[in-house]
């Protein structure tokens, strides 16, 4: 879904989509509205929703409804899981600052791993690190300063750090660089009594 920053939905035309794509999980309130005030504080410019990126942005071949069957077949299978957020850090190739993840960080990589594959798969020019990001694209002068900030506010900050990855959604970028859902799928299969 594509918000503004007053976090009012935007419906954008379909011919203003372009051909980059993710698949991601976001996180919920309380957790997601943290971080969604508190990324807007570092680079207010953002629209944020905060998320986990399962697959990061990458063009593809053939239509997003073929891409999207592929997804509900892969992610029927993956069982629901939890990722725990634990701290600030900076990737130091492009100084984007992000949240780590503990728990939940080898289930992301691994699915990953199992859904960057045919008509989905891409070469991304950093190997994969799953993450939460607070800022990016910022000034170097500025690193430093954002991410103390970014370090005081996750101290301080009291509500709940981990949570459970139950849904994932497949995104499409579009002019003026904004995201709208395409598909959500839930995680795992009902087990059969």
């Amino acid at each position: 879904m594509c918000r503004e920053a007053n976090g009012t939905q935007n419906c954008v035309p379909a011919e203003t989509g372009l051909n980059v794509f993710a698949f991601v999980i976001y996180l919920p309130d309380p957790l997601g509205r943290f971080l969604d005030d508190l990324r807007r504080e570092l680079v207010p410019h953002y629209n944020p929703h905060a998320h986990v990126s399962v697959l990061p942005p990458r063009p593809l071949a053939v239509d997003w409804r073929v891409a999207s069957e592929q997804l509900h077949a892969l992610t029927q299978s993956w069982q629901p899981f939890d990722i725990e957020l634990t701290q600030v850090d900076i990737f130091p190739e492009t100084k984007v600052i992000y949240l780590e993840l503990g728990r939940g960080a080898p289930e992301m990589i691994a699915m990953h791993a199992a859904l960057n594959e045919r008509c989905l798969n891409f070469r991304e020019p950093f190997d994969y690190h799953p993450h939460v990001t607070l800022a990016q694209e910022v000034p170097y002068s500025e690193v430093e300063t954002l991410y103390g900030t970014a370090c005081r506010r996750w101290q301080d900050y009291s509500g709940p750090r981990q949570f459970r990855a139950e849904r994932a959604v497949f995104v499409q970028n579009t002019l003026p660089n904004c995201w709208v859902d395409l598909a959500a799928y839930s995680l795992g299969v009902p087990a059969l009594k």
